[in-house]
């Protein structure tokens, strides 16, 4: 390291070189100089090394580190960069800048490159692709604003397309980038001077040239020559590069054994290499660095290849440190001005002396994947300043990117880096604007170029050429991702399809579809599947690359076909090639096998043996499936009809066309019947997926459309017969007598059969009845969707989202959805949860298909109840009749006589002659409903057609005819029809029942047409339509007297359950009257509270003092929720217990900068008025006794050990921390509060002594405690006797007024609130357990307060009882709690607390008036008096009177508070010149504290002004004591207090026993020498003078204020740098919704240490910010995220919905999101309510997944 040190002393030494160095100097000579490259290499030979790279700076503080990169930054800038500016410019840099930007005429291309995750924006509705984007600023100036748009936050690296004409249809520029008319076309280097123009050619290529040789420079010693330094030192760097293989532990570890640094530092070093790609680990002599490269080495080989790891001279990476600066300067120097840019861009793509890729850009293309991630980023960022702003040399750009895109692709695809740092990544820049696609197309053939590129990576095929995917291993799986890139690419050439073509396009189009029908024959027939038989498959087949493949191809075929249809020379070639491929590919089928003949129904054909329970079939067919959607296009654009005779069809072969997509079918549908079991989850898995939205358009929909077209091309007979033959169904209905049932032995045959016999029927009636492909039906492409979403809605009703994930997306991601939806359905608003819903409007159920085919089949049992229940509700038949169809196109018209051909009916007839003998299995219910469906599809065909049809024409279609044919002989049953008339009162079938009579009315209206039409007499007509009214008449009478049946039924049973009942009830009387007695004295407590009785109502309720009124004495019954024994409260009884949970708390904090107290030393006695950490406890209200709880937490305990050693994980909530689930509820809480009983009613009989005798008196028990504690410590009595007043004995032990389980449970709870409240270990002689348990009382009823003045509730009786529980038994509680602890302890409490308001020469520091939270000090003092009020043995004095003299004086206290620290404004208004008396108090006491304190108090002269700040000021106060005295003392509030509103002084008042002019409690002398001592304590003046201090009332504490729109939000975190790792972007920016401040989430950077363990920044804040519990927001999630300590957290719906009333969670969808109010009130008060850690319990025990996340990382 000797070096090193010689080293650091260089600077100094150059110091005084570097002051004395002019760049203006500098810069003259080399203008001068005959070869100024040499100059300039000579000058950074000399100072580069100098400069930079002066040894590691790691080691150093980070603090050592910014004060060398600021030195490196500022000698660069001096040194190097100012010559190149003096040279360039030719004048002062900054004045010359200055000039160049105000001559230059800024392009309308905006260009402003995005950082990771800044929100980007594209116009749903004129963008011309989605990869079209506007930056936050653009899109707030432009049209977009108002249109229908997608927001999302970009990876980095794209820029804003403002200003790019072609990449909107409308509105392109924003109102910053509208384009000049000034605006010039000519050659912006025209603008500049000459001599600046060729000084800036030279420069440019020397620079740019010295920067591409060191960025590409692979010697680690030696340097290009003109750069060697002058002295070579032996100064190395250990250089580590950043891979993908590695993961940040591997790499920590490893630097920690190599360099031997911290952990802080290997995490440092690691994300350094992680964000730069490169990271110099060790800098010292040669063989030092060798070693460290070894052991990196070494330990990484293991798994994977090594780490790469170089040792390299300091010079050589002192100039690429160099080099990179000189680019980002280059990126700055061209920002100026267009004309510099446009020589920059000529500089860089200047053909070298090396001819084909020579040019410089070239070379950094060429060398992308071996240069680290910073350099990379840096020269990407400037091709984009540079080539990718200029248009001229976008396309030159283009052209190059283009012809090396082979050469990039492999280099992307061997280099293990992410693609957004490669050089391919630049395709979506330029392959996305449409002329320079079509250009690149047909001048450089991208597109074959493109798919042959990727044919060549996907090496692996079988024997016959098609693509064969080994196992999907991780290495793969990378392997493919990389791969796919590809098809992106070739997404971006093809997203806009050309409205005018070329011939020279079209050649190039088609050479393209010859390539990618090449790769779809690849696909062909992949991954083919045998049934299993006997024994279930061994290994799962790989399947998942393959539907990877189709996933990702499934846009780029559907993209091919929109090309084709709009030029029909195209559409005709590509048929005729797409039509040689499939035959191609059918010459490679095995078909040839065994010729077979069938004949059913007096037809025959010709068809060969092929069973697909035996042989191969295979789920990918891509080439039938494309010719399938250019067979649509054909009749779509009527070509068909126009140019028949340059169409192949003669050639197509219709059983050829139909066999394999009806093999896949067969497939499915035997799957289905569970045939296909042991093949095992990847056939299901297939089979899902080729059904599945994201892959149906081009698989499943195909297929159908290819039985169609082969349908429409054949013998209807033939038709059916091969697709009887492949189902494997033939012999079924082929026998001689097939109307008879079939029986086989074999049940599961049986039902097999049965199942196939369905899907058969149902494919049937897909082929015959769908129509909405627009090309198949007369619909337009807005009909297909609309019937989509009907048929989603007929389910349920549903989301927006969900109706999207439901639809198809085209090429630009939309769905259509939006034209729509409006139309058919209507939207409800959501609540405060839930989501909006789309309800279907009722005028379309009328379309509803039952046999839709995109239903799966729950969808469909599902859409078949709901549809039936809602025509139950109208009183409407349950028939689903199948809805009108539309019309055929002409290619396809010949479809509809498959629904009257001789097969078809001859199936339908068996059917129907099953159904008629339901005896055995032979057949099915759906079966027949898919029957009853064809018929009435074959109806509604025939009427259509009648009503189409002029009269004259003979209608073609006549299968009412055929349906009453009867059956051919042998089998001589009955017609269709005669069957159906047969089965209408089956009572087996009541459910088809209305569907069979709707057949029978519509046979009946054809007829009547029929009969019209050929015009014979009317009366027949008449006759049927009588015969119709007679058989719907019948109909309602039938279904009358059902109804009628069952409301008999009904009330029948009605009466023998209310008879039951009361049978019961007189059986149980004595129960009954029990409980009637209860609920009566339960009713008469409650109304005390709203109508006191008549002995009371003279005397106002009062809950202190020796007038308060006791509740009735009445027994408290309360039963155990584990045994269910009912027990009474007593003290000396068996304890009962609350289950509880006690958390620290910051809700009401008006401090946060605070740091927390040091838990041992903490001293808890005086809360300070800011709150600033409290102790809460909750309960669910939940009682059990302390024996059963006892035996349920041991049980709670067994099991977590036991789990322990099976599981490393965590539960939902911590045993170790007394934690546990309510055994009820499983609310989460961590201790219980034992139940006390009542406190009695005070004896009236004692008189009440005056506050001045009181004072007197308690000042001289306090001395007697003093000396008394004195003679204990000392042993000795020093001076007099202090005079004892009477009856009271110092050393009395009153007994234990609780049982000794009582007290146990005492201790408990004490002990669990300690232990919280302090995070200290418990003990039990703490003499600060009692202070904690009164500051949680106090502290829980000031929190309840709060959220009832907030919420506007009544102070008393709005409750839920769980709170009021909690609270009555929290204060009994806290009022017994003294019994558990010495005497000694609470005697020197209450001593040091009366000592804060009676001054006490004995006590000593005691805080001053401001300093003191009034009313946790009057909780404290009362509750701490009993303790000294027991050793009072007279008999004479009630502990009532000293609650009212304690509360008066604090009272006093309290309004001096306000008035110290009250600020007015002077508002003049008209007074009255005479007050209120209150008024006047209220001013003579504010100035008998401003003569007491000087000039400290602001003069006030408005008495009224005053006496507001006062009463509101000391009202929380008020209603915080009339609560606690409430619980405390069971007294019943009066009625005032019971209702709404906030105008209740008087009552609350006299309830507190105080005087509605609580100023008169001032008037006390004695009072005004204690007021004037409270003002002499030398804390209030430093307090006032200090500010800061708090003001009263307090004002709620709020969440922060959320912007309205999400993008903002992210706007801002996109901006928020990480606070750690100098100025890098955050990964997860979240934002603390309790103080606003933003965190770096989830990253090592921000870690930090807190006992002893790593957590993220967000755990961190929690501890200073919530105490331990937090609630964030999760910017690039839009995740609102609650924690709660290191191991509970959980993720709750943000407050941010989008127009549908939906959250969007990982902002995923990119709809615009704007602030919902309610659901972010809702938040807040969970927060105010403390009932954050409960939520996250129940979340955690709803979903163990949550249980396992480390939130401590976040």
């Amino acid at each position: 390291m000797a070096a090193a040190h010689s080293d650091r002393d260089q600077p100094s030494a150059l110091c005084s070189e570097f002051l004395s160095f002019s760049a203006k100097d500098t810069a003259s000579r080399w203008l001068v100089a005959a070869d100024l490259q040499q100059e300039v290499y000579c000058h950074l030979a000399m100072y580069v090394p100098r400069i930079l790279c002066l040894g590691l700076s790691g080691g150093g503080s980070s603090r050592e580190e910014q004060r060398e990169e600021q030195r490196e930054e500022l000698a660069c800038q001096l040194l190097l960069l100012a010559p190149l500016e003096w040279l360039l410019l030719g004048e002062e840099p900054a004045a010359g800048l200055a000039l160049l930007q105000e001559n230059n005429q800024p392009s309308p291309l905006c260009g402003h490159v995005f950082k990771v995750g800044e929100p980007t924006y594209s116009c749903r509705e004129c963008a011309a692709d989605p990869t079209c984007v506007l930056c936050m600023q653009c899109f707030l100036g432009s049209v977009h604003k108002e249109h229908r748009y997608r927001m999302t936050t970009s990876g980095g690296g794209g820029f804003c397309d403002c200003g790019d004409a072609e990449a909107w249809k409308k509105g392109p520029y924003c109102h910053k980038h509208t384009p000049t008319a000034t605006y010039a076309q000519e050659d912006p280097v025209a603008q500049l001077p000459a001599d600046l123009v060729a000084r800036g050619y030279s420069i440019f290529s020397i620079i740019l040239k010295y920067a591409v040789d060191m960025l590409t420079w692979e010697q680690e010693e030696q340097l290009p020559s003109g750069l060697e330094p002058l002295d070579r030192g032996d100064t190395y760097y250990c250089m580590l590069f950043n891979d993908e293989v590695h993961t940040y532990e591997q790499v920590i570890y490893t630097l920690q054994k190599a360099v031997n640094c911290s952990q802080k530092e290997a995490v440092s070093f690691a994300t350094t290499v992680d964000r730069d790609g490169r990271k110099s680990v060790r800098y010292g002599d040669l063989q030092f660095c060798e070693q460290a490269k070894s052991v990196i080495v070494r330990n990484t080989s293991r798994q994977s290849k090594p780490l790469r790891v170089h040792v390299m001279h300091s010079s050589v990476v002192a100039h690429q440190c160099f080099a990179l600066k000189a680019l980002s300067w280059l990126g700055q120097i061209i920002q100026y001005s267009d004309g510099l840019r446009r020589i920059f861009c000529q500089v860089g793509l200047q053909r070298g002396p090396d001819g084909e890729n020579s040019s410089l850009v070239d070379q950094l293309m060429l060398n992308d994947s071996k240069m680290w991630k910073g350099a990379r980023n840096i020269y990407h960022q400037l091709l984009m300043n540079s080539l990718l702003m200029d248009l001229k040399y976008k396309k030159i750009f283009a052209i190059q990117f283009a012809k090396n895109y082979r050469r990039l692709q492999t280099d992307f695809m061997e280099d293990d880096h992410e693609r957004v740092v490669s050089v391919t990544s630049l395709s979506v820049q330029l392959f996305t604007v449409p002329t320079m696609a079509r250009m690149l197309m047909v001048e450089e053939n991208l597109m074959t170029t493109i798919i042959r590129t990727f044919v060549d990576h996907l090496r692996h095929r079988d024997l016959q050429g098609r693509f064969q995917f080994d196992r999907y291993t991780a290495q793969q799986a990378f392997k493919f991702g990389r791969v796919q890139s590809l098809i992106g690419d070739l997404k971006y050439v093809l997203i806009s399809r050309p409205s005018d073509w070329t011939d020279q396009l079209r050649l190039k189009f088609l050479e393209g579809l010859d390539a990618f029908l090449e790769l779809l024959k690849c696909m062909q027939g992949m991954d083919p599947v045998v049934r299993q038989v006997g024994q279930h498959i061994e290994m799962e087949p790989e399947w998942e690359a393959a539907f990877t493949l189709q996933m990702k191809l499934t846009p780029i075929i559907s993209m091919i076909q929109e090309w084709c249809s709009t030029d029909e020379h195209v559409l005709i070639e590509a048929y005729k090639k797409c039509l040689s491929a499939l035959s191609h590919c059918h010459s490679g089928l095995p078909d040839g096998e065994q010729p077979i003949s069938l004949s059913l129904a007096g037809h025959c054909v010709d068809t060969f043996r092929y069973q697909v329970s035996q042989d191969k079939v295979s789920i990918h067919l891509p080439v039938c499936r494309l010719l399938a959607g250019l067979h649509v296009l054909l009749s779509r654009t009527e070509v068909a009809s126009r140019f028949p005779e340059q169409l192949p069809l003669g050639e197509l072969s219709p059983p050829l066309l139909i066999e394999l997509p009806l093999r896949c079918l067969v497939l499915c549908a035997q799957v289905h019947a569970g045939m296909w079991r042991r093949n095992g989850f990847s056939l299901i898995n297939q089979i899902y997926y080729y059904h599945n939205v994201k892959c149906r358009v081009e698989m499943f929909d195909k297929d159908i459309i290819m039985l169609q077209a082969g349908a429409s091309m054949m013998d209807p007979n033939h038709f059916l017969m091969i697709v009887l033959s492949r189902f494997e169904l033939f012999h079924i209905f082929s026998s001689a007598d097939c109307r008879k049932r079939y029986r086989e032995a074999n049940k599961d045959v049986v039902q097999q059969n049965n199942t196939l016999i369905e899907e058969m029927l149902h494919l049937i009636i897909m082929v015959v009845g769908e129509r909405y492909v627009s090309g198949v039906g007369q619909v337009e492409p807005f009909d297909e969707v609309r019937r989509e979403i009907i048929h989603q809605l007929s389910i349920r009703p549903m989301a927006h989202s969900e109706l999207v994930k439901a639809l198809p997306e085209n090429g630009n991601k939309e769905t259509g959805l939006e034209r729509v939806i409006d139309s058919v359905a209507s939207f409800k608003k959501p609540g405060v949860t839930g989501r909006g819903l789309y309800e279907l409007r009722p005028e379309w159920n009328k379309h509803f298909n039952l046999y839709f085919h995109h239903y799966s089949r729950a969808d469909q049992s599902k859409a078949e109840e709901a549809q039936r229940k809602l025509r139950r509700q109208n009183r409407e038949d349950t028939a689903l009749p199948p809805p009108l169809p539309p019309p055929l196109c002409p290619l396809f018209g010949s479809l509809v006589n498959l629904l009257q051909c001789d097969v078809l009916l001859a199936v339908e007839g068996a059917v129907l002659q099953w159904a008629v003998e339901p005896s055995g299995g032979g057949w099915t219910e759906s079966m027949l409903q898919r029957v009853l469906h064809l018929v009435g599809v074959a109806l509604l065909e025939e009427q259509q057609q009648l009503e189409n049809s002029s009269g004259d024409e003979d209608v073609t279609f006549n299968y009412t005819c055929k349906i009453t044919r009867p059956g051919e002989a042998p089998s001589t049953s009955g017609s269709v029809l005669a069957l159906l008339e047969t089965l209408q009162n089956a009572p087996h079938l009541e459910v088809h029942k209305d569907m069979i009579t709707w057949i029978l009315k519509m046979v009946a209206n054809i007829k009547a047409m029929r009969e019209r039409t050929s015009s014979t007499s009317t009366g027949s007509v008449s006759a049927e339509q009588g015969l119709e009214e007679t058989l719907r008449d019948k109909d309602k009478a039938e279904r009358k007297r059902k109804a009628e049946m069952a409301r008999l039924r009904r009330e029948k049973i009605m009466a023998q359950m209310s008879e039951m009942q009361k049978h019961f009830i007189n059986e149980n009387k004595e129960l009954f009257q029990q409980s009637l007695e209860e609920l009566e004295a339960s009713t008469s407590a409650g109304a005390d509270t709203s109508a006191p009785r008549t002995e009371t109502s003279c005397v106002s309720q009062v809950c202190v003092g020796p007038r308060r009124v006791g509740r009735a004495e009445h027994r408290q019954m309360v039963t155990c929720i584990l045994c269910q024994e009912e027990q009474e409260v007593r003290g000396h009884g068996r304890a009962m217990v609350l289950a509880a949970f006690v958390q620290r708390s910051t809700v009401l904090s008006k401090n946060r900068c605070r740091n927390l107290p040091d838990s041992e030393r903490h001293d808890p006695l005086f809360m300070h008025p800011d709150l600033s950490l409290g102790i809460h406890t909750a309960s669910c209200g939940h009682i059990m006794h302390a024996t059963c709880w006892q035996r349920y937490f041991e049980a709670v305990q067994l099991k977590e050990q036991r789990r322990q050693q099976r599981l490393r994980g965590h539960t939902s909530y911590d045993v170790e921390n007394g934690e546990f689930l309510c055994p009820l509820c499983e609310c989460l809480s961590n201790t219980v509060i034992p139940l006390l009983p009542h406190t009695h009613s005070p004896d009236h009989s004692v008189d009440h002594p005056s506050l001045e005798v009181w004072l007197k008196m308690t000042s001289q028990q306090i001395a007697a405690l003093h000396s008394a504690h004195r003679k204990q410590s000392e042993g000795v009595a020093e001076g007099a006797e202090p005079a004892i007043p009477e009856g009271f004995k110092v050393d009395f032990r009153p007994q234990k007024p609780f049982s000794s389980s009582v007290s146990a449970m005492i201790t408990t709870f004490s002990m669990s609130t300690y232990k919280v409240g302090l995070k200290v270990n418990p003990n039990e002689l703490d003499p600060r357990v009692p202070m904690v348990v009164w500051s949680t009382c106090a502290y829980t009823i000031q929190s309840i307060e709060r959220l009832l003045t907030d919420e506007e509730k009544p102070l008393f009786g709005s409750l839920p009882c769980r709170q009021d529980d909690c609270l009555s038994s929290l204060t009994r509680f806290s009022s017994a709690c003294w019994t558990a602890a010495p005497p000694t302890t609470t005697h020197t409490h209450f001593i040091r607390l009366l000592a804060a308001l009676v001054p006490d020469s004995q006590v000593e520091n005691s805080p001053c008036i401001l300093d003191i939270d009034m009313f946790h000090l009057l909780v404290y003092s009362v509750l701490s008096y009993s303790a000294v009020h027991s050793l009072d043995q007279s008999g004479r004095r009630v502990i009532d009177s000293t609650h009212l003299h304690l509360l008066h004086l604090i009272t006093v206290a309290h309004l001096v508070q306000i008035l110290l620290t009250s600020t007015t404004e002077e508002v003049f208004m008209d007074q009255d010149s005479v007050g209120s008396e209150e008024e006047e108090l209220t001013c003579q006491l504010y100035n008998m504290l401003r003569t007491h304190l000087g000039s400290v108090l602001p003069e006030v002269t408005s008495g009224w002004q005053l006496l507001r700040c006062v009463k509101v000021g000391i009202l929380p106060f008020l209603r915080s004591a009339a609560i606690f005295f409430h619980y405390l003392n069971s007294t019943a509030p009066p009625a005032d207090l019971l209702v709404p509103g906030s105008d209740h002084w008087e009552a609350l008042c006299s309830f507190l026993s105080l005087p509605p002019n609580l100023l008169q409690l001032s008037q006390h002398a004695h009072l005004e020498l204690l007021i004037h001592r409270w003002c002499c304590h030398p804390g209030v003046i430093k307090n006032l003078q200090g500010g800061g201090v708090i003001r009263f009332p307090r004002e709620s504490n709020r969440l922060i204020e959320l912007p309205e729109d999400y993008s903002v939000l992210i706007n801002q975190a996109s901006s928020f740098t990480c606070p750690r790792s100098g100025g890098d972007k955050s990964r997860a920016p979240t934002l603390c919704l309790v103080c606003g401040s933003m965190l770096c989430s989830q990253s090592y950077c921000c870690q930090t240490e807190v006992d002893g363990e790593d957590v993220g920044a967000c755990t961190a804040h929690t501890l200073t910010c919530g105490a331990g519990l937090g609630l964030f927001l999760r910017v690039r999630e839009s995740q609102v995220l609650f924690v709660a300590g290191k191991t509970k957290g959980c993720f709750y719906p943000p407050p941010y919905l989008d127009d549908y009333g939906e959250t969007d969670q990982g902002l995923k969808r990119g709809n615009p999101l704007h602030l919902c109010s309610e659901r972010y009130r809702k938040i807040e008060r969970l927060w105010r309510q403390h009932g954050v850690a409960e939520v996250i319990g129940h979340a955690q025990e709803a979903n163990q997944t949550l249980v396992a996340i480390d939130w401590q990382h976040l």
